[in-house]
């Protein structure tokens, strides 16, 4: 249960602003999770969330990220193996060189995009299953930028 409600939480900060350990327990109240003030608590310290300033002023937790994690390995991987993405609805399709997309979709895991539910790899051909198709618009967006920088 405490797995499911780790990812819930992630999932929640990730979509909307959150700036206060009440409103956080109101939207696991209505995913269906029974917490207290008191389990939200040690959440957030064990998942290491902190506070930032978001683009509308206001503090929202998020996920706190050391520097030089393993996310700078996988987008790495993401580079070198992707060759091209396309979208059919809410499947994204990614294309790799040869052999790599196993790798590329481990990568894409560890990324932790939110909108991605999961991915199934083959040779060269990644299929990601995303919630909805404006979820796949976005996360192709990101891996553009990835990609780019």
């Amino acid at each position: 249960m405490k797995v499911e409600r780790h990812s819930k939480i992630v999932e929640l900060i990730g979509k909307y602003e959150i700036e206060t350990q009440e409103e956080l327990a109101e939207y696991l109240t209505k995913e269906g999770f029974q917490v207290t003030q008191a389990t939200v608590s040690r959440d957030i310290r064990e998942l290491k969330l902190t506070k930032i300033q978001s683009e509308s002023g206001k503090q929202r937790y998020m996920v706190l990220k050391p520097q030089g994690t393993f996310s700078d390995k996988y987008i790495r991987i993401l580079r070198d193996g992707y060759a091209s993405m396309d979208m059919a609805q809410n499947i994204l399709v990614i294309k790799t060189v040869s052999g790599m997309a196993m790798a590329v979709a481990a990568a894409l895991d560890a990324i932790h995009f939110h909108e991605i539910v999961g991915c199934i790899a083959g040779d060269d051909t990644i299929m990601c299953a995303v919630r909805s198709v404006d979820d796949t618009i976005l996360v192709m967006d990101k891996i553009r930028k990835l990609i780019a920088e």
